[in-house]
């Protein structure tokens, strides 16, 4: 039997250890809301968000907060962590961000690669702590290169405003 082929989300032939912005979107397994609640309720007169973080989005938002320690060319310049997703918009800005691949000889993962990669395992490794069996994170990522300015601000803007508009969200679910 033919496995199906995974659709490449790649973008051809761009070099993802060049310096640069990048909008990342990861998911929770079978998109599971572990990570927080939205919260919207009355302040005066307009709506007011809060987003209450679980137990496991607080160990994402700690790990979050590392990565720039473990990769100083890597800035979180804005995240949200969503019930069951999170959004990063990061920059990269070493000219050439590669790192050796831990397990394949001869091999290089782009530094975008390789701090998603750190941010899914270590959540996962503090999770299973207390829950062992407990899938944690859909297989891969979303990511989307920033082209420019505008591109940059409005990805920052969605970001801000995404959990105003939950309900609305692509990845809502109750």
């Amino acid at each position: 039997m033919e496995l199906p082929k995974r659709k490449q989300i790649r973008l051809p032939r761009y070099d993802y250890s060049t310096p640069g912005a990048y909008f990342v979107t990861i998911c929770t397994h079978d998109r599971r809301c572990i990570l927080s609640d939205i919260a919207v309720g009355a302040l005066h007169e307009a709506p007011a968000v809060t987003v209450r973080l679980t137990a496991f989005g607080q160990i994402v938002r700690e790990t979050i907060g590392f990565l720039p320690d473990r990769y100083p060319d890597l800035i979180v310049d804005k995240y949200v962590i969503m019930p069951n997703h999170i959004h990063l918009l990061l920059r990269i800005e070493a000219e050439r961000a590669l790192r050796e691949a831990p397990l394949r000889e001869r091999e290089t993962r782009s530094l975008l690669s390789k701090a998603i990669g750190f941010l899914k395992m270590n959540c996962s490794k503090q999770i299973h702590q207390t829950y062992p069996d407990l899938d944690v994170w859909q297989r891969g990522y979303y990511e989307h290169v920033i082209r420019n300015e505008d591109d940059y601000r409005a990805i920052w803007d969605y970001v801000e405003n995404n959990p105003a508009k939950w309900a609305e969200d692509r990845y809502f679910t109750e």
